[in-house]
């Protein structure tokens, strides 16, 4: 098996060569990280014909490698570039797919270019615009229209990444002694998270929703758009990163929207711009919804997956029990 290394320069072309993706004369002249992505390994290769991005899932989590996940995570990415490619209108939206080797669990994608995504929102100093939330909207309409059906089958299941995923939003940060301490990351965070983890309403409400986030639904979701999955690039906002897709509820998609806007302290009227324009807004379940922007906030501050989030402990506590209120009311 082929394992993509940044250090391993020569490898990487032997093996680009061999499938066919560079030129047997092409020379490969820089391989660096692209972006801050936890779940996969992602350079950007450059050679003195352009560049592209090359991605390799494995066995675990690249940033956390004592977790294990769905080794071929990636095809299922690549299922749904494939899937969406079907759309002018949302496959503009989003990298291309140049290459994929089932076998080793690599996918080739389109270099969006030099970009910075989204997550300068954590600084708390940064006000998104109302004209990126409406390019934000409008991504999640067309996909969830364009692409719904009529009834829940195994189409796009990904039940192993959303078992991943269902651990870590709903059961792992819940839990009184989970191993990790939480003020390694910020002094007396255990102490402002220890009530939540031992409120027995609050972890009743949580087990509803972690069952709402498993059932199949009828509606392709991005998984995990929150601002790490937007890019602002020369040709404007791009969406990556589709790893954690499925068919389920679209209360899902909006709540984890919704949750990082509230956590990076965006202006209300900014978010209120997404019920505003999400054509079928009135359809969705409130109570559902604001359960997902409860358990999203709150997996974010006392769970393994931290952002680089500025709060002060003040602040986190306003947001604990913000969500508290939005699960359990």
């Amino acid at each position: 098996m082929f394992i993509l290394h940044a250090s391993e320069p020569d490898k990487l072309a032997h093996y680009l060569k061999k499938n066919d993706w560079i030129s047997k004369d092409a020379t490969l002249i820089s391989l660096t990280k692209a972006g801050e992505g936890n779940m996969n390994c992602v350079l950007r290769v450059t050679t003195n014909t352009g560049s592209f991005i090359i991605k390799q899932s494995r066995g675990y989590v690249e940033k956390y490698p004592q977790i294990k996940a769905p080794e071929n995570r990636v095809l299922t990415e690549a299922d749904f570039y494939t899937k969406i490619s079907k759309v002018q209108a949302i496959r503009n939206k989003m990298p291309k797919i140049l290459g994929l080797d089932t076998l080793n669990n690599i996918m080739l994608l389109e270099d969006l270019g030099q970009a910075n995504d989204f997550n300068m929102l954590y600084n708390l100093d940064k006000n998104i615009s109302k004209e990126d939330i409406s390019v934000l909207v409008s991504y999640l309409n067309i996909l969830h229209q364009c692409f719904s059906k009529s009834e829940a089958n195994d189409e796009l299941a990904n039940l192993e990444m959303r078992k991943l995923n269902y651990e870590h939003i709903f059961h792992y940060p819940f839990l009184e002694d989970n191993g990790f301490d939480l003020d390694t990351i910020q002094e007396g965070l255990q102490a402002l998270a220890t009530p939540y983890k031992n409120d027995a309403i609050l972890k009743q409400k949580v087990e509803q929703l972690g069952t709402f986030y498993m059932t199949k639904g009828t509606y392709l979701l991005h998984g995990d758009y929150y601002p790490g999955s937007w890019l602002q690039t020369a040709d404007g906002i791009k969406i990556i990163d589709p790893e954690f897709c499925y068919y389920g509820l679209r209360e899902f998609d909006l709540g984890v929207f919704i949750a990082h806007l509230y956590l990076s302290n965006q202006e209300q009227s900014v978010i209120d711009k997404i019920a505003e324009e999400y054509s079928d807004y009135h359809e969705l379940n409130s109570s559902i919804l604001n359960g997902f922007i409860g358990v999203e906030i709150m997996r974010r501050l006392i769970g393994l997956a931290q952002l680089p989030l500025k709060s002060d402990l003040k602040d986190k506590q306003k947001h604990l029990e913000f969500a508290y209120q939005l699960i359990t009311n």
